[in-house]
Protein backbone atom coordinates (compact mmCIF):
# COMPACT_ATOMS: atom_id res chain seq x y z
CA UNK A 1 0.00 0.00 0.00
CA UNK A 2 1.50 3.48 -1.21
CA UNK A 3 1.35 6.27 0.67
CA UNK A 4 2.04 9.66 -0.30
CA UNK A 5 3.66 12.01 2.37
CA UNK A 6 4.08 15.33 0.59
CA UNK A 7 2.41 16.53 -2.43
CA UNK A 8 2.67 20.41 -3.88
CA UNK A 9 -0.98 20.56 -3.66
CA UNK A 10 -0.44 21.33 0.55
CA UNK A 11 0.72 24.31 -0.72
CA UNK A 12 -2.53 25.36 -2.40
CA UNK A 13 -4.66 24.13 0.56
CA UNK A 14 -3.28 26.43 2.60
CA UNK A 15 -3.50 29.76 0.50
CA UNK A 16 -7.10 28.52 -0.02
CA UNK A 17 -7.71 28.01 3.42
CA UNK A 18 -5.83 31.67 4.43
CA UNK A 19 -8.75 33.36 2.00
CA UNK A 20 -11.61 31.00 3.36
CA UNK A 21 -10.34 31.65 7.29
CA UNK A 22 -9.91 35.35 6.62
CA UNK A 23 -13.36 35.98 4.09
CA UNK A 24 -15.38 33.67 7.19
CA UNK A 25 -13.72 36.11 10.13
CA UNK A 26 -15.00 39.41 8.37
CA UNK A 27 -18.33 38.00 7.79
CA UNK A 28 -18.66 36.14 11.35
CA UNK A 29 -17.15 38.08 13.48
CA UNK A 30 -17.36 41.71 12.33
CA UNK A 31 -20.49 41.43 10.53
CA UNK A 32 -22.66 39.06 12.58
CA UNK A 33 -21.39 39.10 15.58
CA UNK A 34 -21.73 42.30 16.84
CA UNK A 35 -25.59 42.49 15.71
CA UNK A 36 -26.22 39.34 17.05
CA UNK A 37 -24.28 38.53 20.03
CA UNK A 38 -24.54 34.82 19.46
CA UNK A 39 -21.49 32.81 20.91
CA UNK A 40 -23.24 29.59 20.12
CA UNK A 41 -23.90 30.48 16.31
CA UNK A 42 -20.12 31.89 16.26
CA UNK A 43 -18.85 28.20 17.24
CA UNK A 44 -20.86 26.61 14.73
CA UNK A 45 -20.30 28.50 11.36
CA UNK A 46 -16.64 28.24 12.27
CA UNK A 47 -16.86 24.31 12.09
CA UNK A 48 -19.45 24.02 9.81
CA UNK A 49 -16.92 26.05 7.64
CA UNK A 50 -13.99 24.42 7.95
CA UNK A 51 -15.67 20.73 7.74
CA UNK A 52 -17.31 22.20 4.38
CA UNK A 53 -13.90 23.18 3.55
CA UNK A 54 -12.13 20.31 3.97
CA UNK A 55 -14.71 17.91 2.56
CA UNK A 56 -15.10 20.02 -0.62
CA UNK A 57 -10.86 20.01 -1.23
CA UNK A 58 -10.16 16.69 -0.23
CA UNK A 59 -13.63 15.48 -2.53
CA UNK A 60 -12.14 17.13 -5.35
CA UNK A 61 -9.05 15.25 -5.26
CA UNK A 62 -10.92 12.41 -6.26
CA UNK A 63 -13.00 11.79 -9.38
CA UNK A 64 -16.58 12.74 -8.62
CA UNK A 65 -19.56 12.97 -11.32
CA UNK A 66 -22.42 15.37 -10.57
CA UNK A 67 -24.80 12.87 -8.86
CA UNK A 68 -21.75 12.90 -6.24
CA UNK A 69 -21.68 16.44 -6.23
CA UNK A 70 -25.14 16.72 -5.61
CA UNK A 71 -25.46 14.00 -2.86
CA UNK A 72 -22.74 16.18 -1.10
CA UNK A 73 -24.95 19.04 -0.57
CA UNK A 74 -27.68 16.60 -0.05
CA UNK A 75 -26.08 16.09 3.57
CA UNK A 76 -26.38 19.40 4.67
CA UNK A 77 -29.49 19.15 3.68
CA UNK A 78 -29.92 16.37 6.03
CA UNK A 79 -29.03 18.82 9.02
CA UNK A 80 -31.54 19.63 11.59
CA UNK A 81 -31.64 21.63 14.64
CA UNK A 82 -34.49 19.75 16.42
CA UNK A 83 -33.20 20.91 19.88
CA UNK A 84 -33.73 24.72 19.14
CA UNK A 85 -35.63 26.80 16.50
CA UNK A 86 -33.40 28.51 14.35
CA UNK A 87 -34.29 31.82 12.44
CA UNK A 88 -34.00 32.65 9.12
CA UNK A 89 -31.22 34.94 9.59
CA UNK A 90 -29.14 32.91 11.65
CA UNK A 91 -29.80 30.17 8.94
CA UNK A 92 -29.02 32.43 5.68
CA UNK A 93 -25.84 33.31 7.04
CA UNK A 94 -25.04 29.18 8.13
CA UNK A 95 -25.62 29.14 4.04
CA UNK A 96 -23.47 31.82 3.42
CA UNK A 97 -20.27 30.25 5.42
CA UNK A 98 -21.05 27.21 3.53
CA UNK A 99 -21.55 28.72 0.18
CA UNK A 100 -18.27 30.60 0.17
CA UNK A 101 -16.42 27.35 1.90
CA UNK A 102 -17.32 25.52 -0.90
CA UNK A 103 -16.44 28.23 -3.85
CA UNK A 104 -12.80 28.34 -2.19
CA UNK A 105 -12.26 25.20 -1.95
CA UNK A 106 -13.54 23.65 -5.26
CA UNK A 107 -12.55 26.77 -7.32
CA UNK A 108 -10.61 25.10 -10.45
CA UNK A 109 -7.60 26.54 -12.53
CA UNK A 110 -10.22 28.09 -15.01
CA UNK A 111 -10.79 30.65 -12.10
CA UNK A 112 -8.29 33.15 -11.51
CA UNK A 113 -7.52 34.44 -8.13
CA UNK A 114 -8.78 37.77 -9.23
CA UNK A 115 -12.42 36.20 -10.12
CA UNK A 116 -12.38 34.50 -6.41
CA UNK A 117 -11.87 37.11 -4.32
CA UNK A 118 -14.04 39.74 -6.66
CA UNK A 119 -16.70 36.56 -5.32
CA UNK A 120 -15.46 36.69 -1.78
CA UNK A 121 -15.57 41.06 -1.81
CA UNK A 122 -18.79 41.11 -2.99
CA UNK A 123 -20.74 38.98 -0.93
CA UNK A 124 -18.37 40.64 1.87
CA UNK A 125 -20.27 44.04 0.72
CA UNK A 126 -23.60 42.75 0.22
CA UNK A 127 -23.60 41.20 3.98
CA UNK A 128 -22.40 44.49 4.73
CA UNK A 129 -24.84 46.88 2.84
CA UNK A 130 -27.61 44.65 4.53
CA UNK A 131 -26.73 44.32 8.33
CA UNK A 132 -24.86 47.56 8.79
CA UNK A 133 -26.59 50.35 6.41
CA UNK A 134 -29.67 49.08 4.66
CA UNK A 135 -30.99 46.89 7.85
CA UNK A 136 -30.31 49.88 10.89
CA UNK A 137 -31.91 47.91 13.31
CA UNK A 138 -31.37 44.28 14.45
CA UNK A 139 -34.63 42.55 15.51
CA UNK A 140 -34.52 39.94 17.96
CA UNK A 141 -37.18 38.11 19.21
CA UNK A 142 -38.27 35.86 22.38
CA UNK A 143 -41.35 33.27 22.84
CA UNK A 144 -43.01 33.63 26.25
CA UNK A 145 -45.15 31.08 28.17
CA UNK A 146 -47.88 33.73 29.15
CA UNK A 147 -50.15 33.18 32.24
CA UNK A 148 -52.54 36.40 32.08
CA UNK A 149 -55.07 35.26 29.87
CA UNK A 150 -57.01 38.68 30.38
CA UNK A 151 -54.28 40.93 28.85
CA UNK A 152 -54.62 38.67 25.45
CA UNK A 153 -57.91 40.07 24.29
CA UNK A 154 -57.13 42.66 21.28
CA UNK A 155 -58.42 45.29 23.03
CA UNK A 156 -55.91 45.21 26.09
CA UNK A 157 -53.00 45.06 23.92
CA UNK A 158 -51.16 47.98 25.53
CA UNK A 159 -51.71 46.70 29.04
CA UNK A 160 -50.39 43.09 27.63
CA UNK A 161 -47.11 45.22 26.21
CA UNK A 162 -46.86 46.51 29.42
CA UNK A 163 -46.77 43.88 31.77
CA UNK A 164 -44.66 41.68 29.25
CA UNK A 165 -41.84 44.88 29.64
CA UNK A 166 -42.21 45.33 33.79
CA UNK A 167 -41.87 41.12 33.54
CA UNK A 168 -38.99 40.75 31.32
CA UNK A 169 -37.24 44.27 31.34
CA UNK A 170 -37.13 44.42 27.39
CA UNK A 171 -38.01 47.31 25.44
CA UNK A 172 -40.61 45.64 23.24
CA UNK A 173 -41.38 47.14 19.61
CA UNK A 174 -43.73 44.83 18.66
CA UNK A 175 -45.50 41.62 19.59
CA UNK A 176 -47.79 38.28 18.49
CA UNK A 177 -49.89 36.26 20.02
CA UNK A 178 -49.88 32.96 19.01
CA UNK A 179 -51.26 29.65 20.49
CA UNK A 180 -53.95 30.39 23.04
CA UNK A 181 -54.51 27.13 26.12
CA UNK A 182 -58.06 27.98 27.88
CA UNK A 183 -57.50 25.05 29.92
CA UNK A 184 -54.40 26.28 31.38
CA UNK A 185 -54.85 29.80 31.03
CA UNK A 186 -51.66 30.28 28.98
CA UNK A 187 -50.68 31.44 25.46
CA UNK A 188 -47.45 31.85 23.14
CA UNK A 189 -46.96 35.05 23.04
CA UNK A 190 -43.93 36.40 20.68
CA UNK A 191 -41.83 39.58 21.50
CA UNK A 192 -39.86 41.38 19.10
CA UNK A 193 -37.43 44.08 20.43
CA UNK A 194 -34.32 46.18 18.79
CA UNK A 195 -31.23 45.34 20.41
CA UNK A 196 -30.10 49.08 20.60
CA UNK A 197 -32.55 50.12 22.08
CA UNK A 198 -32.21 47.81 25.62
CA UNK A 199 -30.77 49.69 28.44
CA UNK A 200 -27.00 48.14 29.68
CA UNK A 201 -27.81 46.30 32.76
CA UNK A 202 -25.11 47.06 35.02
CA UNK A 203 -23.74 44.54 37.84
Amino acid sequence: MELTWFSTDVFRLLFRMSINIIVLTIIIRFLYYPVAKRKDYLFTYYLIGFITFFICFALKKLDIDTGMGLGLFAIFGIIRYRTDTVEIKEMTYLFIVIGLSVINSLASNQISMIELGVINLSIILITFFLEKLWLLKHETRKVINYDNIEFINRNNHLELKQDLEARTGIVISRLEVGRIDYLTDTAKVTIFYYESDQKELSI
